[in-house]
């Protein structure tokens, strides 16, 4: 990280706005009422949203940010996706690709139909609720927007490295079956796809138009580690093990164990390279 974007983050600092968490956990909390909290899917986006927010502080803190930044930070993990819910409900799917984009839903809930109001006081800056607007229309994105401000990108890369950490959690807390809408037997047969297994060997995440096969999306979540912008992400990830359990799935197919064994080690040496670079202070970011 540069000393000129450092410098425009930390001027979050002198914006005069307040989040009271309180009232924004309380307002959240208030409109997932709405949804089934019986429901495994409801609740596993209520903890994945909590998560995501005290990861998106941890990463924010650990790079340097302080006082109302963090703040931001933390705000903006807790309303990232305010659009699971109603997409379940209207969709009985968290598949975007067949129903509708997540992240574009829960921007216009909460900045088109005035759900923001709820959450942060009538006086906060214009300029904090477009960069927690455009955080939340990023958050999903195969890549951001490449015409924002440093401060704004930054945000963004907060938010979406927060999102992958807590989505290997998700992958192995959750049956990979009621997360694909698939069956155990079509997981354990499956084969990565050629084109999945190119992603790794060019170090970036799965496009979805790839994914063909139930187990691609178990390779395409992992993929995710190769988007992780701070080194402090790497470091996460890694200390939670998720990733690790998710590299060691079980499959029926010889094939499919072999490329998991392959996947295991660039994924592990991709790591080692990351973590090894932030050591010898090679830079803040990928």
């Amino acid at each position: 990280m540069g000393r000129e974007t450092r410098r425009n983050i930390r001027n979050i600092d002198q914006i005069q706005f307040h989040v009271d968490r309180k009232r924004a956990l309380t307002a959240f909390d208030a409109y997932t009422v709405c949804y089934d909290r019986a429901d495994e899917k409801v609740k596993l986006k209520i903890d994945h949203t909590y998560r995501v927010a005290a990861l998106c502080e941890r990463i924010a803190r650990e790079n340097g940010l302080q006082g109302a930044a963090l703040d931001l930070a933390w705000t903006i993990g807790l309303l990232h996706d305010v659009g699971r819910f109603e997409q379940l409900r209207r969709y009985g799917t968290f598949v975007d690709a067949q129903s509708i984009d997540h992240a574009q839903f829960g921007a216009d809930i909460l900045f088109l139909d005035g759900g923001i109001e709820a959450y942060l006081p009538d006086d906060t800056p214009q300029e904090i609720m477009t960069l927690i607007e455009t955080a939340i229309r990023n958050h999903s994105l195969y890549r951001i927007a490449e015409d924002l401000d440093e401060r704004t990108t930054r945000y963004c890369h907060i938010l979406r490295d927060a999102d992958k950490i807590d989505i290997m959690r998700v992958n192995v807390d959750v049956p990979l079956e009621e997360i694909y809408n698939t069956t155990t037997q079509a997981l354990r047969s499956s084969v990565v796809s050629e084109a999945v297994l190119q992603s790794f060997s060019e170090e970036h995440a799965t496009l979805r138009s790839l994914k063909k096969t139930p187990v691609d999306y178990v390779a395409g979540h992992i993929s995710l580690v190769f988007e992780l912008v701070f080194p402090v992400s790497v470091r996460i990830m890694r200390e939670q093990g998720y990733l690790e359990k998710l590299l060691h799935f079980e499959s029926d197919c010889e094939k499919t164990r072999e490329q998991f064994a392959w996947m295991r080690e660039r994924v592990e040496a991709y790591m080692e390279r990351r973590l090894s670079e932030q050591q010898n202070g090679q830079g803040a970011a990928k």
